[in-house]
C-alpha cells in the first residue's frame, strides 16, 4: 500500500468513527433494565399489598406470600445494579419496606415506603418514565375496546364476557382504592410486560405511543366528569398545584396518594382526574428557557446539599442544555459578552458541584442568578434593529465559512496540483452535500422537531475533534513531503497509481464534516436572528457574507495555484495544524458543555477564534495536538538533515 493510500485509509477510519457515533441510537443498558424491573416489583407492592393485609390481619395468604417474595427479591435485585452514592439509602428504604410487610403494617404506610424507594431508584438509575409526546386518549379508548374490554369490561369494571372464565379475575380499573396508589407509569409497565401467572399478556408488540395512550385512558376510568371539572378549577386557580407538574414525567410517576401528601385529599383526586384526561395542559405548563434553567439549578443545589453529586451534575447540565442553550444564539447576537459570562458561570457551577464545596456551589449559583436577571431583561427588550441583524448575519457566516474554506480549498488545491481530477469530484460532492444537509437541518429544526442543546453540542464537539485529528494527520504528512525532492519523488513514484474508491469516499466524508459542522452552527444562529423579524437585513447580511466568501475562496485558489508545490506543502501543513489546534479546543469545549468531559477551571483568557477556553481539559488538548505537531515537524526536519548530510 503506497503512502497516499495509507494516509487516506487513516482518514477513512476516523471518518467512519464519526458516522458511527453520530448515527448510533444508544440502546437501553442492562442496568437500566434491572432498575426498571426493580421499580415494577416495588410498584406491585405499593398497589397490591391492600389485597393481602387489612387492619393488621392477613386476608389472602397467596397475596401476602407474594408481597414477601417481592420485597425479598427487590433487595437482591438492587445488589445487581452498579454502585451509586444513593444505593445504600435505597437499600435502607427497601429494608424498611420489607420490615413493614413483615409487621403487617397498614397499606398506606407500605405504599408510602414503596413509592419512596421507587422515587430514589429513578433518581439514581434513570430510565424513560414518560411518553415522548402527549398521548392521544381517543387512540387509547379505541385500543382499549379492541384489546382489553373482553376481559376488563367496557367500562373497566372487570366484568368483561371472558372474566368469569379467568383466574385470577381481571382487575377492575374503576376500583378507586387501587387507582389511588397506581401511577400511569405502572399501568404502562404492566401493559408492556404483562403479569406473570395471570391472563394479562404483554402488549410489547404495540408501538410505544399506543401503549402510553392505553395507559392514560385506563388511568381515567376510576374518575367521573364531575371530578374532572372540579380538578380543572383547581388547576387554573392554584399556582401551587401547577408547581407539582413541571413535565409529563411528574404526571406519569406521581400517584393520587402521593399527591395527597402535599395538597388536600379531595384536591389530589380531582386534579389527578383532570390531568390524566388532559395531559396536554401539563406539557403547556412545562417551564422553558430561563424558567427551566432556574428550576433545574434549584433542584441541582438541593441534590448537592443532600450529598448526591451525580444527580446535581445531571441537573446542572439540564439547566444549561435544556434551559439556556436554546437561547444562546439569540443572546449571542444581542450581547456576546453576556452569553460568554453565562457559559463561564455555568462551567464554574458545574466545577463546584463535581469538585468543590457546597458553599462554592451556592456562590456560583448566586452569580448565575444575577446573570439570568440580565438575560431576562435582554430577552424582554425590543427585538434587534435591522443593522444589528445585518451585522450578525454577516459576521456569523463569515466566521463559520472561513474555517470551512481553509480546509476545503486546501484539499482542492492539493488534488489539482497532484493531478487527481477523478478524486476532486468527491471533495466537491462532500461540501455540496454538507450545504444540502444544512438546509435539511434548518427545515427539521424549524418545522419538525427542535434540536436539543445536548445534540447540538455533541454534534459540534465530535465533528470538531475528529476534524482536528484528521487535519493533524494531513499537516504532518504534508510537512514530510514539503522538503526538497520529497514531493517530486512522491509525484513520480506514488501518485501515478489510482486512488482507491474507499479512500476517495474518505475525502468526501472529510469535506462533508468540515463544512457541515460550520453549516450546523450557522443554521442555529440564523434561526435565532430570524426570530427578530428583520428578514431583509438578514438576507442582506447573508448575501454580503456569501459574496465575501466567494472572493476569499477565489483569492485562496489563485494564490495557492501559483505556489510551487514544495512551498504549498510547507505553508499548508502549518496552516492545517493551526486549524487542528483551534478545532480540538472548540471540540473539547463543546463536549464539556454536553457533559461528556469534566470541567477544571484555570485562569487563562477566553479567545474563541483560537479555540482557547479557561478550562484545563481544553488547554491540555491543544497542548497535546501542538506537541504532536511540533514533534512530527522536528522529526521530518531531522530526517531531511540526515539525508542531506549523507
Amino acid at each position: 500500500m503506497n503512502n497516499q493510500k495509507r494516509f487516506l485509509t487513516r482518514i477513512a477510519s476516523v471518518v467512519a468513527i464519526w458516522f458511527l457515533i453520530s448515527g448510533t441510537a444508544f440502546a437501553q443498558t442492562g442496568a437500566s433494565g434491572d432498575a426498571k424491573q426493580l421499580w415494577q416489583l416495588l410498584d406491585y407492592v405499593a398497589v397490591d399489598y391492600s389485597g393481602a393485609v387489612a387492619d393488621g390481619v392477613i386476608i389472602s395468604e397467596a397475596e401476602y406470600a407474594e408481597m414477601l417474595d417481592f420485597t425479598e427479591n427487590a433487595g437482591s435485585l438492587l445488589q445487581s445494579l452498579p454502585e451509586h452514592v444513593s444505593k445504600p439509602a435505597i437499600a435502607q428504604k427497601i429494608a424498611e419496606l420489607r420490615a413493614a410487610v413483615l409487621r403487617k403494617e397498614a397499606s398506606a404506610e407500605v405504599s408510602r415506603l414503596a413509592n419512596q424507594a421507587n422515587s430514589s431508584l429513578i433518581t439514581a438509575y434513570p430510565f424513560p418514565v414518560a411518553p415522548a409526546t402527549v398521548p392521544e386518549l381517543a387512540r387509547g379508548q379505541t385500543l382499549y375496546a379492541a384489546q382489553c374490554a373482553a376481559c376488563h369490561g367496557v367500562d373497566g369494571k372487570g366484568d368483561g364476557p371472558l372474566a368469569e372464565s379467568l383466574e385470577p379475575k381481571p382487575i377492575a380499573f374503576t376500583d378507586a382504592e387501587r387507582a389511588r396508589t397506581r401511577s400511569l407509569m405502572a399501568l404502562y409497565q404492566v401493559i408492556s410486560q404483562g403479569v406473570e401467572g395471570t391472563s394479562m399478556a404483554s402488549f410489547e408488540a404495540l408501538p410505544e405511543a399506543d401503549r402510553w395512550a392505553l395507559a392514560f385512558y385506563i388511568g381515567t376510568l376510576s374518575y367521573d366528569e364531575s371530578m374532572r371539572e372540579e380538578g380543572k378549577q383547581f388547576w387554573n386557580n392554584d399556582g401551587q398545584i401547577k408547581s407539582h407538574f413541571a413535565d409529563l414525567t411528574m404526571l406519569t410517576t406521581i400517584t393520587e396518594a402521593a399527591l395527597a401528601e402535599t395538597i388536600q385529599e379531595h384536591k389530589a383526586r380531582a386534579v389527578t382526574a383532570y390531568l390524566r384526561n388532559n395531559p396536554d395542559v401539563v406539557e403547556k405548563n412545562k417551564p422553558v428557557g430561563l424558567a427551566l434553567s432556574r428550576l433545574r439549578l434549584a433542584e441541582s443545589l438541593a441534590a448537592a446539599r443532600a450529598g448526591d453529586r451525580n444527580l446535581a451534575t445531571r441537573l446542572s447540565l439540564s439547566a444549561y442544555l435544556d434551559g439556556f442553550e436554546p437561547l444562546e444564539p439569540i443572546v449571542a447576537t444581542r450581547d456576546g459578552a453576556l452569553m460568554i459570562a453565562v457559559e463561564t458561570a455555568m462551567l464554574t457551577y458545574r466545577s463546584a458541584i463535581t469538585k468543590g464545596t457546597i458553599e462554592q456551589a451556592e456562590t456560583a449559583a448566586v452569580q448565575l442568578e444575577q446573570l439570568f436577571v440580565q438575560v431576562d431583561a435582554l430577552m424582554q427588550e425590543a427585538k434587534a434593529d435591522p443593522t444589528t441583524t445585518f451585522v450578525g448575519a454577516l459576521t456569523i457566516l463569515l466566521r463559520e465559512g472561513i474555517e470551512a474554506l481553509l480546509i476545503v480549498i486546501g484539499m482542492i488545491t492539493f488534488l489539482k496540483k497532484t493531478d487527481r481530477p477523478e478524486v476532486l469530484r468527491h471533495v466537491h460532492r462532500g461540501w455540496i452535500s454538507a450545504l444540502l444537509a444544512g438546509v435539511l437541518t434548518w427545515v427539521v429544526a424549524t418545522y419538525l422537531i427542535g434540536i436539543s442543546g445536548a445534540n447540538r453540542e455533541v454534534t459540534e464537539g465530535i465533528g470538531s475533534v475528529l476534524a482536528a485529528v484528521v487535519l493533524l494527520s494531513v499537516g504532518l504528512w504534508m510537512h514530510q513531503k514539503s522538503s526538497a525532492g520529497k514531493w517530486q519523488d512522491y509525484l513520480k513514484g506514488k501518485m501515478s497509481k489510482a486512488v482507491s474508491q474507499g479512500s476517495a469516499w474518505a475525502l468526501f466524508a472529510l469535506a462533508f464534516i468540515a463544512v457541515y459542522r460550520e453549516v450546523f452552527e450557522t443554521v442555529l444562529f440564523y434561526s435565532a436572528l430570524a426570530a427578530d423579524g428583520n428578514g431583509g437585513a438578514l438576507m442582506a447580511g447573508f448575501f454580503t457574507a456569501l459574496v465575501l466568501l466567494i472572493i476569499i475562496a477565489w483569492a485562496l485558489l489563485r494564490t495557492s495555484a501559483r505556489m510551487p508545490l514544495g512551498t504549498f506543502f510547507s505553508f499548508t501543513s502549518i496552516l492545517v495544524v493551526v486549524l487542528a489546534v483551534v478545532l480540538i479546543g472548540k471540540g473539547v469545549s463543546a463536549l464539556q458543555e454536553a457533559g461528556w468531559i469534566g470541567v477544571t477551571l484555570i485562569t487563562i483568557p477566553r479567545i474563541e477564534w483560537l479555540g482557547l477556553y479557561p478550562t484545563l481539559e481544553t488547554f491540555i488538548s491543544q497542548i497535546i495536538v501542538a506537541f504532536v505537531a511540533a514533534g512530527g515537524f522536528g522529526w521530518s526536519w531531522f530526517k531531511t538533515r540526515n539525508n542531506t548530510i549523507k
